[in-house]
């Protein structure tokens, strides 16, 4: 199955959301997250979080009170964490996030810090772009705009191995260190590939779900 959280921040468009969350069979607000789902017209399976930052608790009050999991505001788990760990609890084996874009950095780089973790997200799309965790032994394809802007990082431990097609500078015999950051790669035709041989990345380009 696959589980998608919604968290606060910045998330993506109404539109977007709703696509997004097509592809979810448990869907999960953390937080302020849930204004976002009811923002799109969604409404979420779970509402998680210790709801410091949403901006009007009445919204819960709609909500089966069984599918509701509040925390403390002094726990040891960001509401992020919680509600990858009710999607994975709920028996997903994939887990997706929407939002977390913008705001705190420190929020910014806690999210960042769980791609470096056994087990993380699939995507994550906080706000107008698409992050792909790309796992040893995996591809990446994406149908995206001539010239859009592909990122590429490596992630968790040393080696990394990455090959590629249709990008302006390939990533094939590229050395690869920790703290490496190969920005602003450029697609030059629609069908971007890109293949983990050895080690994990993380690739940002722009929203691609259809």
């Amino acid at each position: 199955m696959r589980g998608i959280a919604v968290i606060g921040g910045e998330c993506p468009d109404a539109e977007t959301l709703r696509k997004i969350a097509r592809a979810a069979d448990v869907l999960v607000a953390a937080d302020s997250g849930l204004v976002a789902c009811e923002n799109a017209g969604l409404v979420p399976d779970w509402i998680v979080g210790d709801m410091d930052s949403l901006d009007d608790e009445r919204r819960l009050e709609k909500y089966p009170a069984d599918r509701i999991l509040r925390s403390p505001v002094a726990k040891d788990f960001t509401d992020t964490e919680l509600a990858l760990n009710l999607l994975k609890e709920q028996g997903c084996g994939e887990v997706w996030l929407a939002g977390g874009g913008g705001g705190r950095i420190d929020h910014l780089l806690a999210i960042r810090s769980i791609f470096e973790r056994d087990n993380p997200p699939e995507h994550w799309f906080p706000g107008g772009v698409e992050i792909r965790c790309l796992m040893e032994g995996g591809i990446f394809r994406a149908t995206l705009a001539v010239g859009s802007i592909v990122s590429v990082f490596p992630l968790g431990d040393a080696p990394w191995q990455a090959e590629s097609s249709s990008l302006k500078w390939q990533l094939d015999g590229i050395g690869w260190d920790r703290g490496s950051a190969y920005i602003s790669n450029i697609a030059v035709s629609p069908e971007v590939e890109i293949r983990a041989a050895r080690g994990r990345f993380m690739v940002i380009t722009p929203v691609s779900i259809g």
